[in-house]
């Protein structure tokens, strides 16, 4: 192996052992270049894709946001661990009758189902664009879904997306009402609405709490957790709080809930609030970053993250799930999370460069990793293009031909029953098999070269 090779090889090692995640782990994977795809497509900034067609989400009134609607369901579609219910209603307050469509994502615990902790934010809008009011709350939701998904919790959490705020906090006044008929456990709530505006640049962020069902407990804990993040935020407890927002509807059923967003407290709210001038370009990105990261390590903590590993180590010739005792399965994340098929170890040696995952399943717990690229097969010139294995199919004689820069390697062939049937070392460039005496049927050529393996399927007949 040459000093470059040596390099990359110790580079590449470096990069990608991984450890077990934690809820820090989790809340430094807050991509802010997601987040502003994410709330310029929602916006109406930018174009998005929703059910295979290009469409600009301009206005989500609640008469006319069904669109917005359904780009949430197909964004949550895509996360692992969720179940989606498009939650309509038609339901009358007073004398008024309201339809909407609350959208809803339950990641259920594994241990205690029944614990629900909720974190939610209001979808419509009174105008045009409205990017802090509260496309910001829902992209935030959006991105905390999309990285907590990929793991497995003790207790169950609720992604909730209410329609009609606007309109009386109508979406969520159905959502809890219906949970305290119920007697649904909800051991808190996190209502986020409107956070993304800061123009003092001093990070002050608001929490509305009122002493009511353990509502303090929340706040408390949220505050451990700004600690406990490291977050570069100041926190004013408004106490009483305001009312004016989804949350009032959980005080309302005896629930414990919070407030957290932009500081009204201190008069920094944004100064186009229920305007078609609510832009994008009234944001600030990093405040709005750091308060979605906040609640992400609140509810992830919560949540009580399971100790189950999907992470990977990768070397040069292959990469292995650090989980032990699991059931693995290993997927072409550039093949739309494809199954590999027979790609169930542990340890999966790719036959070619790309980005691969693999899917950890521990008793009812399925995980799936980061995909990692893999890209050393080519070092050295040792890859699948520059070796020769044929005829294929083979009746007597295989032939072998290796680059003259790979020495040392290694041969071994091994049936579709598993059984290894010839090892030998590779000496030459050339080199041909006799395959005369092996049965019928399929075989596997590895040919491994300093701790990588590239692997042909031969046919013999």
């Amino acid at each position: 192996m040459n000093k470059l090779t040596t390099f990359i090889v110790m580079t590449f090692l470096m990069s990608f052992a991984m450890s077990a995640q934690t809820v820090s782990d989790l809340m430094n994977k807050v991509s802010q270049d997601t987040l502003t795809k994410t709330i310029r497509e929602f916006s109406g900034e930018d174009q998005a894709t929703v059910n295979g067609s290009t469409v600009t989400i301009l206005n989500r009134q609640s008469a006319n946001n069904d669109l917005a609607a359904n780009y949430l369901i197909e964004k949550l579609s895509k996360y692992n661990n969720l179940t989606i219910n498009d939650q309509a209603y038609t339901v009358t307050y007073g004398s008024t009758t309201y339809n909407g469509r609350n959208i809803i994502a339950t990641q259920l615990g594994k241990t205690n189902p029944d614990n629900i902790y909720i974190i939610c934010a209001h979808y419509d809008t009174v105008a045009d664009y409205c990017a802090d009011d509260n496309a910001s709350g829902t992209t935030a939701i959006l991105e905390i879904a999309r990285i907590l998904s990929t793991q497995c919790f003790d207790n169950t959490i609720v992604y909730a997306l209410w329609d009609e705020e606007e309109d009386g906090l109508v979406g969520s006044r159905y959502y809890a009402n219906a949970a305290g008929a119920n007697g649904d456990t909800i051991l808190g709530v996190l209502n986020l609405d409107m956070m993304a505006h800061d123009s003092d640049g001093d990070n002050d962020f608001d929490i509305d709490v009122r002493n009511i069902a353990g509502s303090l407990t929340v706040k408390d804990d949220i505050l451990t957790a700004l600690t406990n993040s490291g977050l570069n935020l100041n926190v004013n407890v408004v106490n009483p709080g305001t009312a004016a927002s989804d949350h009032a509807w959980f005080w309302s059923n005896g629930y414990p809930a919070v407030l957290m967003g932009e500081s009204w407290f201190n008069n920094d709210e944004t100064p186009n609030y229920h305007t078609a001038n609510d832009r994008f370009s009234d944001l600030d990105m990093d405040y709005f970053t750091d308060l979605t990261k906040l609640s992400l390590y609140y509810i992830a903590t919560k949540g009580s993250l399971q100790p189950i590993d999907n992470t990977v180590t990768a070397t040069v010739s292959n990469i292995s799930a650090n989980q032990p005792g699991a059931t693995y399965q290993w997927l072409d994340c550039d093949n739309n999370m494809t199954v590999i098929p027979s790609e169930t170890g542990q340890t999966f040696t790719p036959s070619s460069n790309g980005n691969y995952a693999v899917e950890v399943t521990v008793g009812s717990c399925v995980e799936v990793s980061s995909c990692v690229n893999f890209n050393t097969l080519d070092i050295d010139g040792f890859n699948k293009e520059s070796i020769e294995v044929f005829p294929n199919p083979v009746t007597s004689k295989l032939n072998i031909k290796i680059p003259e820069n790979i020495h040392k390697a290694m041969l071994s062939i091994v049936s579709i029953e598993g059984k290894e049937v010839l090892k030998k070392p590779i000496d030459k460039q050339y080199i041909e098999v006799d395959f005369s005496p092996f049965s019928n049927g399929i075989y596997f050529v590895n040919i491994e070269n300093e701790g990588r393996t590239l692997s042909y399927k031969v046919v013999k007949e």
